[in-house]
């Protein structure tokens, strides 16, 4: 379970003295709790069954979230491209807001 950029290590089979792992599952546990909650509002709580939180060897706090069905990760894929769109056309929004407040004659026929 390593990303190319190595923020992820194997999981904790064993663990090692001195490694901070229930710090990192900690922090894990908080993840998949956040992630369970949205997903329970988007109705798709039954649809990620094994959604758990679980540590790396290194102690850093991953969550899993185990097999899903193809329709709900594409229904989970489009609630994420849904919610990047709003957020982007917010920050759109606010920096013409801000563009036409801080030039209030930008846009204006005298």
């Amino acid at each position: 379970m390593t990303d190319p950029r190595g923020v992820c290590a194997r999981r904790a089979e064993s663990l090692a003295p001195g490694i901070p792992y229930v710090r990192g599952w900690a922090d894990g546990r908080r993840g998949a709790d956040a992630l369970a909650e949205q997903l329970a509002l988007a109705g798709l709580a039954a649809d990620v069954p094994s959604l758990r939180a679980d540590v790396n060897v290194i102690g850093q706090g991953v969550v899993n979230v185990g097999t899903v069905r193809p329709d709900a990760a594409r229904e989970l894929a489009r609630l994420l491209a849904a919610g990047l769109a709003a957020e982007m056309a917010q920050q759109h929004s606010h920096h013409t807001h801000r563009a036409t407040s801080t030039f209030p004659h930008v846009g204006r026929i005298p």
